[in-house]
């Protein structure tokens, strides 16, 4: 049997003028406005970095039941991700919690199988995991 792995086009682009607010274009054309004020709803880039992960787990999470064989017993996953940035003068995240609430017919060491499986299946959590190179030019 031979698996055809078909590729999604990747990317963003960010623009943002001396005024108004950013947009971020991914690579397949989904626009979205980002937030640049604390006070004013929407997406600000640390947002985004949160949402990456919770959505890359909740979708693995999904492919994790169905190669574990427990698909038909699993319902739904929600994934909540926060974080904390450092207190040293370096902006980053220091600490990035995740919670991962199964729903289903599943046992306590199924769900956690499940979440295990997702973990190493999701490229943003490997990604995060391993503080890949960035190349700025």
């Amino acid at each position: 049997m031979t698996f055809r792995i078909r590729k999604r086009p990747s990317g963003a682009v960010t623009t943002v003028g001396r005024r108004g607010a950013a947009s971020t274009a991914s690579a397949t054309g989904a626009v979205l406005e980002l937030s640049n004020a604390a006070s004013t709803p929407g997406f600000n880039p640390v947002d985004l970095l949160y949402a990456s992960l919770s959505a890359c787990l909740a979708l693995s999470t999904r492919i994790a039941a169905s190669e574990l064989g427990l698909f038909e017993r699993f319902e739904s996953v929600r994934v909540s991700v926060s974080g904390e940035k450092t207190a040293s003068e370096f902006s980053r995240v220091e600490t990035i919690s995740v919670r991962l609430e199964i729903a289903g017919m599943l046992s306590d060491v199924e769900k956690a199988d499940i979440a295990e499986r997702a973990e190493r299946i999701c490229t943003v959590s490997n990604t995060l995991r391993e503080s890949p190179r960035i190349d700025v030019a």
